[in-house]
């Protein structure tokens, strides 16, 4: 049976930077590897973050977004079965920054897929400088994406404090509480260290980690009702022009809050230049293929704010 890991987070955490380095191990060790990206959005620019992956070792396959939630399950399913056949050794799922991990186990447990795969590790991520400040909605999202991880990694531990560590934690074990759940974390049982300097004993540490099966509280969140995405097409803007649009988005609330903006420009006739910005960092760095788009995703945000940063409504 194939093994299938289940790469999850808060959005932000760096779930796409994590894969290339987790599906780069597997093909050093001479797997042969296929990545889902799982994604209710029209656009998948992560898709687009991974191209530098295929080969003959590596296939990446994604789920058309624009349908309901029903219709998005069936289409995982029917992938699923299709990569079934493509003679992988593991598949890797990245879903959506909103994403009820049971559908992931109950999907896996219907037949047919139930004969050709079997659960192999649940990894979320979480970011080591996370905010305090999230919704209730949010902080519900955290802490169901963390309750069934055989492992929690922290991203950017080596941009906080270890004061900062022990912070994230606590209002990580509060956003447990939150849901009920009785699992709790400790600094020892998380894997947090520069992502650079992840060695052999980290990558056996996760690729051996499996899942655990806990209960808490759910709470109904409907794609598009507190979470959103304002997506752009065809999307140009000076450089500086934008990083200034940028930063000035996450500090407006007239916004919304935002989580995270990412995305492509071009640089001259032939170049790109690849956008991911958060509220604490912005990075616009060079890239070998892209398509002209910008994303926003966030809670509760604003086309008519947002349009007054980048001079254009979103593409709908």
């Amino acid at each position: 049976m194939i093994k299938i890991d289940l790469i999850t987070g808060f959005l932000g955490a760096g779930k796409t930077t994590f894969i290339k380095k987790y599906a780069s191990y597997l093909m050093k060790q001479g797997k042969k590897i296929g990545i889902l990206e799982n994604d209710f959005g029209a656009i998948n620019v992560d898709m687009l973050l991974l191209q530098d992956l295929e080969g003959d070792n590596c296939t990446l396959e994604m789920i058309a977004g624009g349908c309901d939630a029903d219709c998005h399950r069936r289409r995982f399913k029917t992938k699923l079965i299709a990569m079934a056949m493509e003679g992988y050794d593991r598949v890797i799922v990245e879903p959506s920054g909103i994403y009820d991990v049971d559908e992931f186990f109950d999907t896996l447990y219907e037949e047919p897929l139930d004969r050709f795969y079997e659960p192999g590790n649940v990894i979320a991520l979480v970011d080591a400088g996370l905010e305090e400040d999230l919704s209730k909605e949010a902080k519900y999202l955290l802490a169901s994406e963390v309750a069934d991880a055989g492992c929690v990694l922290f991203s950017k531990c080596d941009e906080v404090s270890q004061e900062q560590l022990k912070a994230t934690l606590s209002y990580l074990n509060q956003a447990m509480e939150q849901v009920h759940c009785k699992r709790r974390f400790t600094l020892d049982q998380i894997l947090c260290k520069n992502w650079e300097d992840l060695e052999e004993a980290d990558y056996k540490r996760l690729l051996n980690c499996e899942y655990r099966m806990e209960d808490y509280e759910k709470m109904h969140l409907e794609q598009g009702k507190v979470f959103d995405s304002l997506y752009y097409l065809n999307f140009s803007m000076d450089p500086d022009q934008l990083k200034t649009a940028v930063e000035n988005m996450f500090r407006d609330p007239s916004c919304g809050k935002i989580f995270r903006i990412k995305g492509y420009i071009k640089k001259g006739e032939n170049g790109w230049l690849e956008l991911n910005a958060t509220s604490r960092e912005f990075s616009l760095k060079p890239a070998p293929k892209g398509q002209e788009v910008l994303i926003v995703i966030g809670e509760n945000l604003s086309k008519e704010a947002a349009a007054l940063y980048l001079g254009r409504k979103p593409d709908v």
